[in-house]
């Protein structure tokens, strides 16, 4: 009996042709207006009961606008308050940020539906019954879509992203394992030795900030826009390259929020740890791969040779500047961030074993 083939949840983002952006500007004008109505009936009932108002609720205030002039789909009106709530009770906030539709500060379109209210046929995507023509880079014909949303980027481009549901092709059966160690100038540093330096805000820094200098508005979010595609193309490339080659990958545990209050804040944003940790994830997730976080406490102190902290070894921010250092126990030079990484790589199969250890009592007893 063969077995089920085996599924995953993904979102995939097509870019919308440009002659469509007048409509989704409109409509994203729509659901600004909805957003914010959302946002003073919900303020407005926690200041009188102390309590958050559903989703549920919410939707009876604004059942029928469409009936009464308002130019996006029941569905997407139910959307809306949904992603409020969520976000609501993501942030503790009784009152969210206003969504603005024009000045200066114009909030970004986004217009969100459901998957009753698109279709999609012959390379386009119908919307409010209207055709949306995209570059298509993916095949939709076959995929089921569960819902999605417009959204706008800074430079005013459209994009559609759907979430499907797609069939894993292979599962991988690697029993090769890795640690990585995430750092700033070197972004991912694997326990085999392999790099990916990705400092792309410093390669156009100049160029930016001579155009911000210049009040070209436009250059600058072409700029951002191309530091960013190349960012993300080095973590794509990166973590597709790890998921296909190894059965287990252990990271360490990193907090990027916390760095960002400090000098550091600039490599940090630039070195972009938790969307490569997102990416790693879900890829391992997909092709069956072991992935896990671990505490990264002295990992770089620690010897990994002989598990010892000798004396010579880099200590807190004024040996940041240390790459290379022996070990005064065993002897060993080592490789700063490689050192780190097998340490992880030593922690995170512990982990593992533990865990394993843990289930295999649960059952006998």
């Amino acid at each position: 009996m063969s077995k089920a083939p085996q599924t995953n949840i993904r979102v995939l983002r097509e870019r919308v042709k440009d002659k469509h952006g007048a409509f989704l500007d409109a409509q994203s004008k729509e659901v600004n207006f909805v957003w914010n109505f959302c946002n003073e009936l919900s303020s407005k009932h926690t200041e009188r009961t102390g309590q958050f108002m559903s989703s549920y609720t919410m939707d009876k205030y604004t059942a029928g606008a469409t009936k009464e002039g308002l130019n996006i789909p029941a569905s997407t009106v139910q959307a809306i308050s949904a992603e409020y709530c969520t976000r609501r009770k993501q942030f503790k906030k009784c009152r969210l940020a206003w969504r603005k539709s024009g000045g200066s500060k114009r909030s970004l379109g986004w217009i969100p539906f459901k998957k009753d209210a698109i279709v999609y046929r012959n390379g386009q995507i119908f919307f409010q019954k209207k055709p949306i023509g995209i570059f298509k880079s993916y095949d939709l014909q076959d995929k089921v879509v569960k819902c999605g949303s417009f959204s706008q980027d800074a430079r005013g481009r459209w994009y559609v992203n759907l979430t499907v549901e797609v069939q894993i092709a292979t599962v991988n059966t690697s029993t090769k394992t890795v640690g990585i160690d995430l750092g700033l100038k070197t972004t991912a540093v694997t326990s085999d030795g392999d790099q990916m330096v990705s400092r792309r805000y410093r390669e156009l820094e100049g160029k930016l900030a001579m155009s911000q200098r210049a009040n070209k508005a436009k250059l600058s979010k072409t700029i951002s826009a191309k530091i960013k595609n190349r960012r993300n193309n080095d973590q794509h490339q990166f973590s597709r390259l790890l998921a296909n080659e190894y059965g287990a990958i252990f990271v360490g545990n990193v907090s990027s929020s916390k760095l960002i209050k400090t000098k550091m804040a600039k490599s940090v944003h630039d070195a972009g740890w938790s969307q490569f940790k997102t990416m790693l994830e879900y890829k391992c997730h997909e092709a069956g791969v072991v992935f896990l976080e671990v505490n990264e406490s002295n990992t770089t102190q620690t010897c990994s040779s002989c598990g010892e902290k000798p004396p010579s070894r880099p200590k807190g921010i004024a040996g940041l500047g240390i790459r290379e250092w022996a070990c005064d126990c065993c002897g060993v030079i080592h490789d700063r961030d490689i050192n780190a990484s097998k340490n992880i790589l030593r922690i995170g199969l512990d982990t593992l074993a533990v865990g394993a250890s843990q289930l295999n009592q649960g059952r006998f007893e």
